[in-house]
């Protein structure tokens, strides 16, 4: 069973959320928070396997609430889908930075939705191709530079060539099952080598994975037409 905590300042909002999830055999909906502050202590309370972030709540928002539950050991294993009005929220790749898991607009269909939870829920990033590649092209064309030239390139040293090559694939959006095709490999196999290179960029997710592949140059940003 996936286990849910929806955090949005709309009750109507939480209200539609719930009885959609609800009404799925092996989704429920273990707690509500109405802003950031408030999410953060339902995951340390619950301990939900996805927490629905909004962004634009009152007081703590809803990035704020994400960077603090990736920071905190205790709820490593919260996952946050983060919600937003505008597919391109100028705070998504910051909700990203922040340790999000994906991102989706509010005006998702509800199958969607549904997919979203349960792909975030078994531990991948919620970025499609078409998805990774515009959020990078509008908000990694000037990163922050979070870690020095030199770090990076240690830490990119840390991987082996097919570690690299791995994290290059995860960043254009393909998934496990699309890469072990293009490798001629079992799904398992790249599991183990994505396993790996998050373990040693200590990345939280795949999403974290985009994030550093981008920044450090292990893939490159698209070029918008």
């Amino acid at each position: 069973m996936i286990r849910v905590v929806l955090a949005d300042d709309q009750v109507l909002v939480r209200t539609g959320f719930r009885a959609l999830l609800d009404a799925e055999d092996d989704i429920e909906v273990v707690g509500e928070a109405g802003d950031g502050e408030s999410a953060v202590a339902r995951c340390a309370e619950l301990h939900p396997d996805v927490v629905l972030m909004d962004i634009r709540m009152p007081g703590v928002d809803g990035l704020t609430a994400a960077k603090q539950i990736a920071e905190r050991d205790d709820l490593a294993d919260v996952k946050v889908l983060v919600l937003t009005t505008f597919e391109l929220d100028e705070y998504v790749y910051e909700a990203l930075r922040a340790g999000a898991s994906g991102f989706l607009v509010k005006h998702t269909e509800p199958a969607e939705l549904i997919r979203a939870v349960r792909v975030v829920a078994d531990g991948e990033a919620l970025l499609s191709p078409s998805v990774t590649r515009r959020l990078i092209a509008a908000f990694a064309d000037a990163p922050v530079a979070a870690v020095a030239s030199g770090e990076a390139s240690r830490l990119a040293d840390l991987l082996t060539a097919r570690e690299r090559e791995v994290v290059a694939l995860v960043a254009e959006g393909l998934s496990n099952d699309e890469i072990a095709e293009r490798w001629v490999v079992s799904n398992a196999t790249v599991r183990t080598h994505v396993s790996r290179a998050m373990t040693k960029l200590n990345a939280r997710d795949r999403a974290q994975l985009v994030v550093f592949a981008y920044r450090n140059g292990l893939a490159s940003i698209p070029h918008r037409d």
